[in-house]
C-alpha cells in the first residue's frame, strides 16, 4: 500500500497535511473529522464523481451539493447556490465544507468556504490528477467572471488535503493528459522552486510517458509527490503571489486566454496550458533567450504526452485583449513566464503585441 504525507507550513503560522495514498475511498469519511471540529459537513461534489463514488463516500453528519461538470460551472450563479444551500442547511461557523472533485469543485467550494460566515473550515479531496498536483494545494480559491478566469477569489488554505489515488483509476485519458500538463509545468520550473533534491523531472517525463499512461499507482504517486514538493516550496516562500509564486503561472497567461476565448468549452485547462507552454518556449527562442537545442527538448517533452492534437488559429487581437484584462497584468503590462534555461524560468513584462502576434503564428 502506498502512503506519503507532506506538510504545508506557511510563515503566517498556518499548517496543514497532504496525504497521498491508495487506501479505501470508504475510509475518507472517518479521516475528515480528524482535521476539523465541525458538527456538520457540506460536501460539494462533482456530478461525475458522485455517480461513480457517491455510495462509497459515507461521511457522517453531511449534506451534499452536486455540481455539474465543466469549467463553465465555476460561476457566480453556482457560488450563490452553494451559499444558499449552506444557509438552508444551517451550517454554522464551526462547521466545514469539503470539496470532492476536480479543480472546478475545489475552487468554487473553497471560495464558498472562505466567504461563508467570513470563513469556515475547508477540506480538499481532489479526484483528478490536475487537482492533485495543482489546485488542491496552495490556497487559491476563485470563481470565473465574464471578464476572465479566476477574477474573483481569495487565498484560503484548507485544513487538510487527501489525494486518494483510487479516484485516478477511472480518469479518462483526456483528463489524465490534462493533469500531465501541470506536471510538465513543474519540469520547466523545478530549479526556481529552491528544493535541495534534484528530481530531474524534465528528463524523467521525457523518458517515461508509458509508465504514466499505464496508470501505475507508484508512478502516479511519485509524480504527485514531486509536483507537490515543488509547489509547497514555492508557496512557503510566497503564499500570496507577490514574487516567486508567479513562476507557477508558466503557460497560464495564454492558456487562460484560450479557455476564455473558447468559452471554456473547446479545451480543458491542461490542453490550454500546453498551448501556452509551447507559446512561451517559442517567445523565448525568438528572443534568443534559449538555444534551439532546448526548444527542441521542450517541444519533445510537451508533445510526448499528446495533450492536444492540433492547435487551431485564434484571433490574436482578441487573445491580447483578454490577456490585458487578466489578473496577472501589472502596471498595464502582461506578465509572461519564459524559460531561460532547462528547468528554470523568469518573468517578463516587456513583450510587445507585435511579438505576441508573430509568435502566435509560429504555433501553427
Amino acid at each position: 500500500m502506498l502512503s506519503n504525507e507532506l506538510w504545508v507550513d506557511l510563515p503566517s503560522g498556518k499548517k496543514y497535511p497532504i496525504f497521498i495514498d491508495d487506501e479505501s475511498i470508504e475510509s475518507l469519511g472517518e479521516k475528515i473529522f480528524k482535521h476539523t471540529n465541525a458538527n456538520k459537513i457540506l460536501v460539494v461534489i462533482s456530478q461525475k464523481v458522485n455517480k461513480l463514488y457517491g455510495n462509497l463516500l459515507n461521511i457522517p453528519n453531511s449534506v451534499k451539493f452536486v455540481l455539474k461538470d465543466g469549467e463553465g460551472q465555476k460561476n457566480f450563479k453556482n457560488f450563490q447556490k452553494i451559499v444558499r444551500f449552506a444557509i438552508k442547511n444551517k451550517l454554522e461557523r464551526n462547521d466545514a465544507i469539503v470539496a470532492i472533485g476536480g479543480g472546478v469543485v475545489g475552487d468554487i467550494a473553497g471560495f464558498a468556504a472562505a466567504t461563508y460566515l467570513r470563513g469556515i473550515d475547508f477540506i480538499q479531496i481532489p479526484t483528478t490528477l490536475l487537482a492533485c498536483v495543482d489546485s488542491s494545494v496552495g490556497g487559491k480559491v476563485a470563481i470565473n467572471s465574464n471578464l476572465g478566469k479566476n477574477m474573483v477569489g481569495a487565498f484560503y488554505q484548507p485544513k487538510a488535503v487527501f489525494c486518494n489515488l483510487n479516484f485516478l483509476k477511472t480518469l479518462d485519458e483526456r483528463q489524465l493528459k490534462c493533469g500531465m500538463a501541470e506536471v510538465i509545468k513543474y519540469a520547466f520550473i523545478e530549479k526556481n522552486c529552491g528544493v535541495e533534491q534534484d528530481f530531474d523531472l524534465f528528463d524523467f517525463l521525457i523518458a517515461n510517458p508509458q509508465r504514466i499512461f499505464s496508470r501505475n499507482t507508484n508512478t502516479l504517486g511519485e509524480i504527485i509527490k514531486i509536483s507537490l514538493t515543488l509547489k509547497i516550496a514555492v508557496v512557503k516562500k510566497d503564499e500570496k503571489e507577490q514574487g516567486l509564486r508567479k513562476v507557477l503561472n508558466f503557460g497560464h497567461t495564454l492558456g487562460h486566454a484560450i479557455e476564455k476565448i473558447t468559452n471554456y468549452k473547446k479545451f480543458n485547462h491542461g490542453e490550454a496550458i500546453s498551448i501556452g507552454m509551447k507559446f512561451a518556449v517559442i517567445v523565448a527562442y525568438e528572443r534568443k533567450i534559449i538555444r534551439k537545442s532546448l526548444k527542441v527538448k521542450a517541444f519533445e517533452l510537451i508533445d510526448n504526452y499528446k495533450i492536444i492534437k492540433k492547435i487551431p488559429k485564434f484571433n490574436p487581437q482578441k487573445l491580447i485583449q483578454i490577456m490585458e484584462s487578466d489578473k496577472k497584468v501589472e502596471n498595464g503590462n502582461i506578465n509572461f513566464i519564459l524559460p531561460v534555461q532547462k528547468s528554470f524560468v523568469e518573468v517578463f513584462n516587456d513583450i510587445t503585441n507585435k511579438e505576441i502576434e508573430t509568435c502566435l503564428k509560429l504555433l501553427y
